[in-house]
């Protein structure tokens, strides 16, 4: 029985224009993944605000991310889904 390898990461290879994960093979662990790296780049614009303006909102993303990380590490889904729909919600 051979399968063929699916890479979580190939959504940022891909031809899609959105770089979010779609299609069937969409599954938590990428799409969780996508929101880490969207809610990392939030936080790079955060730290860029003047005089410190934006360091609560950094400081506060960074925690939401570190603990998303950790759940995808520790596998726990229940977690993974909690921090995805909070990621979700980051602007």
């Amino acid at each position: 029985m051979t399968s063929t390898p699916h890479d979580p990461l190939d959504f940022l290879n891909s031809n899609n224009n959105s770089g979010k994960p779609a299609g069937p093979h969409a599954d938590l662990v990428q799409l969780l993944l996508y929101e880490i790296i969207r809610v990392k780049e939030l936080i790079a614009y955060y730290d860029s605000i003047p005089n410190g303006g934006g360091q609560l909102g950094a400081s506060i993303l960074t925690e939401l991310v570190t603990e998303a990380y950790n759940s995808l590490v520790n596998y726990d889904v229940v977690l993974m889904k909690k921090y995805y729909d909070l990621l979700l919600n980051c602007d």
